[in-house]
C-alpha cells in the first residue's frame, strides 16, 4: 500500500503537448509501511477516471495504480 505524495506534470511551455500523445504524469508515491518511495508514470486521464489524488492509497499491480 503506498500513498501518493505528489503529482507531477510534464511542462511543454508554450509548444503545448505534441499531437497525439497522452499526457503522462510521474507519481511520487511513498510506502505506508517501510517509507519508502516509488515513482511511477501514469496517464493523466487514467489518474482522473480513477480519482487518484495527492493522499490516495494506491497499491501498483503490473505498473500501473489501483485506488485503495
Amino acid at each position: 500500500m503506498y500513498i501518493v505524495k505528489e503529482i507531477l506534470e510534464p511542462d511543454f511551455g508554450c509548444e503545448g503537448l505534441p499531437d497525439g500523445q497522452e499526457l503522462c504524469c510521474e507519481v511520487i508515491l511513498e510506502s505506508g509501511e517501510s517509507g519508502e518511495t516509488l515513482t511511477v508514470k501514469a496517464p493523466d486521464a487514467e489518474l482522473y477516471e480513477k480519482g487518484i489524488d495527492v493522499g490516495s492509497e494506491v497499491s501498483v499491480i503490473g505498473g500501473r495504480l489501483k485506488k485503495e
